[in-house]
């Protein structure tokens, strides 16, 4: 009989990137048939009225402001024989109370051993948050392993929060298998023959800094007549819910006042992941231009970077940890001059182009999903040993 073992995230259909990161992780524990796991999700919540029509793994459903369902849930996994361990995937925006502090009494309640990945660590400025820290600590003092997707991930945990190493493990983002550089084929099955490629992809706010990029077109257009810039993805379902379409419509605006409707495109829907990776294939520049500075993980760059796609991107903490030593090109935060210039030393140099996408391709080698849940497993078993 298989154990399970339980993830307690957000989850397709719900549109999320951690939902994406999670459903990933779970496909690729269970292809290891050898494991003796299976995988089960009880899965966030926005609220009491969300009609998400799940798969039959997920066997529970926690309403992130409703602080009750959090004790039914760990109640029901303590008396649930086949649980092995529990696979938390933190966020705080996926919690209620602040700073996510309803799960803290979900995990005082919890018999089960837990592993915890931390999609965001923030390091204060100069100290994190009080509260902030109490939470963090918390959740890692209940946890058997965290996990963080970034080495500098790890240092905050340590210096800003007192967690100890060996407690610690850095796992990378997970990626999909990408040959490497099919761009030619890439570009025609997308009907982009003869134009330089950029794009960004991802759920859609203002803190992407997009309208940064756009701004950088005119000089890209100038030196490269014929670049297009593509923005991938629709709009963040919590920007949505509250804003609307407003920052969308304010990048159409751009574009037209900059007269780069011949220049830049966007695609206004969650792409499947086989038409991402084609989307990735035909990027000559995979442009990331987010001005959080303290931003720890970022799919989107994982993506681009796995694939071998040369990148230029701001300085935020996990551009600079994947990027260094001539994986990419760093440039300054909201600066359309900095982003123009970058990318346009990228489409004028094959060599520099290719030397970045070679150091960016086989530094990833081993972030292929089936590896990383290898690692998670591996995980998941010292955990119950802690236990």
């Amino acid at each position: 009989m298989n154990n399970w073992i339980h993830f307690v995230s957000s989850y397709p259909p719900r549109e999320c990137g951690i939902a994406t990161f999670t459903q990933d992780l779970v496909n690729s524990i269970e292809g290891k048939k050898n494991s003796g796991l299976e995988c089960r999700v009880v899965a966030l919540n926005e609220n009491l009225y969300s009609t998400y029509s799940y798969p039959a793994s997920v066997t529970m459903r926690i309403d992130q402001d409703d602080r009750e369902s959090y004790l039914v849930a760990a109640e029901k996994l303590n008396k649930c024989r086949k649980t092995k361990a529990v696979c938390l995937q933190h966020e705080f925006g996926l919690f209620g109370g602040e700073y996510g502090e309803f799960i803290i009494p979900f995990l005082e309640e919890l018999e089960k051993p837990v592993v915890t990945t931390f999609h965001s660590i923030l390091p204060g400025n100069p100290e994190p948050e009080r509260h902030r820290k109490y939470v963090v600590k918390k959740i890692c003092q209940r946890s058997a392993k965290v996990v963080s997707i970034s080495g500098y991930g790890k240092d905050i945990l340590m210096d800003k929060y007192g967690i100890p190493e060996e407690k610690i493990a850095v796992v990378p983002h997970g990626i999909p298998e990408i040959p490497f550089r099919e761009e030619a084929k890439a570009k025609k099955e997308l009907g982009l023959q003869g134009r330089k490629v950029l794009s960004t992809f991802g759920l859609m706010d203002r803190r992407k800094g997009i309208h940064f990029a756009i701004r950088a077109m005119p000089r890209i257009v100038e030196e490269h007549p014929e670049a297009m810039y593509l923005v991938i993805g629709e709009t963040h379902p919590v920007v949505r819910k509250k804003q609307g379409e407003r920052y969308r419509n304010y990048l159409r605006k751009l574009v037209n006042e900059l007269e780069l409707k011949d220049h830049v495109k966007f695609e206004n829907r969650f792409l499947s992941l086989d038409e991402l990776c084609k989307y990735i294939q035909a990027t000559d520049v995979y442009i990331t231009p987010y001005y959080d500075p303290n931003q720890i993980s970022s799919g989107t760059l994982a993506y681009a970077v796995g694939s071998g796609t040369a990148c230029v991107a701001t300085p935020f903490l996990y551009a600079k940890d994947v990027l260094r030593h001539g994986r990419g090109i760093l440039v300054k935060f909201k600066s359309s001059r900095c982003l123009a210039d970058a990318t346009n030393k990228v489409l004028s140099n094959r060599k520099l182009k290719l030397r970045l996408e070679r150091n960016a391709y086989n530094y990833t080698r081993g972030w292929h999903w089936p590896q990383i849940g290898e690692t998670y497993i591996e995980l998941f078993n010292q955990a119950c040993e802690r236990r």
